[in-house]
């Protein structure tokens, strides 16, 4: 199977791409910058000339804008790419009649849960654009689902983390301020409530997503199976790294996020239908990941400023 993958340069799509290739895909990868299939996803002429040229089976379409600062900032920018982006490469995957047409929604559709754990019925209760920009993501692609009969797949991700990282989110923040003996900052005092997902379980459960037909037409929470704090993972971090950096709460980022998100998943869904089930728990994720920005901190230092 070839697959190709949006966004190939960001977090997951760096991880994602080394792992299919391992697993035996060939892959395709395209974004803004540094790739051969280098284009906008809101430029019509990128998508249905160059891109659809391209010989692929799948796509799995994790470009857009994930900074939810940013789209608090520019409402319209974050709309224009991750929406208008999302449908022109869904009318990408009708057209060349793809296998499996794979969207990376988020835990963020469903803001501050009505009710916990969060199952993939609960209603949405979006906070922030960005996380509007994912329910509207997903409204298309269920669209595309019933009328072109593209075979699609939604993941709901809660907090990813691991191997390339962004830097300025917060796992990558603890593991620095750990190294260089500095100031752990919390905001709303580390009192969000989330399910951390290692980036290799994730790169997995896409695996059996363009594999297995009960992933079709279904949507999917995914969560590593734990709920914890910010505030316990940071302290996690700090155990692990055997580091003295102090814990400092902050308050909220934006008014938006006043409310703490306490947010965890039920994943009974994937487990029962795609076979799901993580070899990494919460420390083993962390050690792989501390290893990976211990011996790459000058790079991903760079990166953050």
């Amino acid at each position: 199977m070839k697959v190709l993958i949006t966004g190939v340069n960001g977090f997951v799509g760096k991880n994602l791409f080394s792992y299919l290739i391992d697993r035996g895909f060939k892959v395709l990868g395209t974004d803004l910058y540094n790739t051969p299939l280098q284009g906008d996803l809101t430029d019509e002429t990128f998508v249905f000339g160059q891109l659809s040229e391209m010989s692929f089976d799948a796509i799995v379409h994790l470009g857009g804008i994930v900074e939810i600062q940013k789209t608090i900032e520019n409402p319209f920018l974050c709309y224009k790419i991750n929406d208008l982006g999302t449908l022109n490469v869904l009318e990408l995957a009708a057209r060349n009649r793809v296998k499996r047409f794979i969207y990376a929604s988020s835990a963020n559709v469903f803001g501050l849960p009505i009710r916990l754990p969060v199952r993939e019925t609960t209603p949405f209760n979006p906070r922030t654009p960005y996380d509007h920009s994912k329910v509207i993501g997903e409204s298309l692609v269920n669209s595309y689902y019933l009328h072109r009969s593209v075979p699609t797949v939604i993941l709901r991700s809660w907090k990813l983390y691991g191997e390339h990282d962004n830097p300025n989110s917060a796992i990558p923040k603890f593991i620095e301020a750990c190294l260089e003996g500095k100031k752990i900052f919390l905001h709303n005092a580390g009192t969000d409530v989330t399910d951390p997902v290692y980036i290799q379980t994730y790169c997995e459960i896409i695996e059996l997503c363009l594999l297995k037909e009960q992933a079709v037409g279904e949507a999917f929470n995914v969560g590593g199976g734990k709920k914890y704090s910010i505030r316990e993972i940071a302290e996690r971090i700090r155990f692990l790294m055997k580091s003295k950096s102090k814990l400092y709460d902050l308050p909220s980022r934006s008014s938006v996020e006043l409310e703490p998100m306490k947010s965890y998943p039920s994943i009974t869904k994937i487990r029962k239908r795609l076979g799901y089930s993580s070899e990494y728990d919460l420390d083993e994720g962390l050690k792989r990941t501390i290893v990976w920005f211990t011996r790459h901190q000058k790079t991903v230092i760079e990166r953050s400023l």
